[in-house]
């Protein structure tokens, strides 16, 4: 097994602008817009290097009939302490499915959709 099991994430969307500015301002970052072959496709990434072998890369993806809303993938983004993003959630349009709790000696999580009805958990251990 790869260090790195999941070397990648979509999180499809419908509407890019609106999407990645609530990507942006929850995790107070910038996303960086990637060249597709297909202009149809459009995929603008979460920071990092993408041969980092210390966690996943992954983008927002925008495509024609594109998957989106709460489906049978979660992904988790890491944070110091996922109360401070979900916090900022309501705010920029997504809804906080379930607040911080804990999961053991395993941290903490919350559950939160995005402005595109795609589900996304937050996770911290404190």
């Amino acid at each position: 097994m790869f260090s790195k099991p999941v070397g990648w994430f979509e999180i499809y969307v419908q509407d890019m602008p609106r999407a990645k500015a609530f990507y942006q301002a929850v995790f107070a970052t910038q996303l960086e817009k990637l060249e597709s072959p297909d202009p149809a496709l459009e995929l603008w990434a979460f920071p990092g290097p993408m041969d980092d072998s210390n966690g996943a890369s992954g983008a927002l993806v925008r495509m024609a009939d594109g998957p989106t809303g709460i489906g049978g993938t979660l992904v988790y983004f890491m944070c110091e302490d996922c109360a401070t993003e979900a916090g900022r959630v309501v705010a920029n349009g997504g809804t906080v499915m379930r607040e911080k709790f804990a999961i053991g000696q395993y941290g903490f999580i919350a559950l939160v959709t995005d402005t595109e009805g795609n589900l996304i958990g937050l996770h911290s251990m404190r």
